[in-house]
């Protein structure tokens, strides 16, 4: 069995939880959370950085800080994962769908403005498989039309945009560490608030409404309920945990890329002879091997190359159903235009098991009876 993930262990997470544990810190916001606020507000440069229980919860917090309300529109790529429609839908924003570029599978930027009516409120540009969208382009149309700008990095953490940290370049970013991701906690996100004006409210947010932040920083002498909010600290042994995997982040990134630049070298006979096609990745960007996906040409059919690869123990899948057609997406938002490039997409695209440990041996093997599997159905 070759599984499609495995999580990875630095190994010294369980020290670093029993030592949160020897010291009676188990809530959240203890000396662990503040060694990953400190490491992530350097690396990225954001003004504020706040751990939260996943990035679904550090989305709906970018929902809340922007005071979206009922009808408010947010523009954002049909192809991602229902969490970043839904922060906004909880609120009554109303998501607007826009197609995908065929070479990145990130948000075609040139589609945006014409989204854009007068009930918009933000954008919100999914980093794909670790590869930035256009963010210059999308600066510049928000700063024209006077929208906020939240970068859904969930699969961002250590990529970059012309040397920018991913989820550090708009208004607001959020990351994941999900087991799946490279940089983990099990279950696990932040918010990074980009804008320094925003951050006092992140808190806020944060700690159920309450100024409990400021009090702990002896900014006042007692708090209370500020506004709306919600619980959404993670507890001290899943920043632990995280620590551990924030101090090997720069290796662990070397060793994705490592298997990304060999499963790239090895699929490089199937491109070209036309059966397939590899991640284009441009040369301003920087990703972090999050992924290694194919685009299988139009004749061939996924359903029965999966179900070979999984008669064989390969961990191979695919994502996502468009929100735009999904049941919830129609109800909830709307498409602007057709999304041609993310209808095909979803239906050609096939991700690799990628994970430290993945040894070449083993993704020979991969490729060898995907390329079997093409050329036999």
């Amino acid at each position: 069995m070759i599984p499609f993930n495995k999580p990875y262990m630095s190994g010294k997470e369980l020290s670093y939880i029993a030592e949160a544990h020897f010291h009676n810190i188990l809530a959240g916001d203890g000396p662990f959370t503040k060694r990953c606020h400190t490491w992530l507000e350097a690396r990225t440069g954001s003004a504020k950085v706040l751990l939260t229980h996943s990035c679904t919860a550090a989305l709906e917090m970018a929902a809340l800080l922007l005071n979206i309300q009922p009808g408010d529109e947010i523009i954002m790529p049909s192809y991602t994962f229902v969490s970043t429609a839904n922060a906004f839908v909880l609120r009554g924003g109303v998501p607007v769908f826009v197609d995908i570029r065929q070479d990145t599978l990130n948000i075609d930027e040139h589609l945006i403005e014409d989204a854009i009516t007068t009930r918009t409120k933000a954008i919100v540009p999914i980093h794909y498989a670790g590869v930035s969208c256009e963010m210059d382009t999308i600066l510049a149309i928000a700063k024209r039309h006077k929208l906020m700008v939240v970068e859904d990095a969930a699969q961002g953490v250590m990529s970059t945009y012309k040397g920018r940290d991913l989820g550090g370049i708009g208004d607001l970013g959020a990351y994941s560490f999900h087991e799946t991701k490279n940089v983990i906690s099990g279950e696990g996100g932040c918010l990074l608030v980009n804008d320094a004006s925003l951050a006092l409210q992140a808190e806020i947010i944060r700690e159920k409404g309450t100024n409990r932040t400021q009090f702990f920083r002896g900014h006042v002498d007692k708090y209370t309920w500020q506004d709306v909010g919600s619980s959404f600290l993670p507890g001290e042994l899943i920043a632990a945990f995280l620590w551990a995997q924030l101090e090997e982040a720069e290796q662990i990134t070397k060793q994705r890329m490592g298997i990304w630049d060999e499963y790239h070298k090895l699929l490089e006979p199937l491109e070209s002879h036309g059966l397939l096609r590899r991640p284009i990745i441009p040369d301003h960007c920087q990703h972090n091997a999050h992924m290694y996906y194919v685009l299988l040409s139009e004749e061939l059919r996924r359903d029965k190359i999966l179900q070979r690869m999984k008669t064989e123990e390969i961990g191979a899948i695919f994502h996502y159903i468009p929100l735009h057609s999904s049941p919830a997406g129609k109800k909830f938002g709307r498409a602007s235009g057709e999304l041609v490039n993310t209808d095909s997409c979803s239906e050609k695209i096939i991700r690799l098991p990628l994970w430290i440990g993945l040894s070449k041996n083993q993704q020979q093997e991969v490729v060898s009876v995907l390329e079997d599997a093409i050329n036999n159905i």
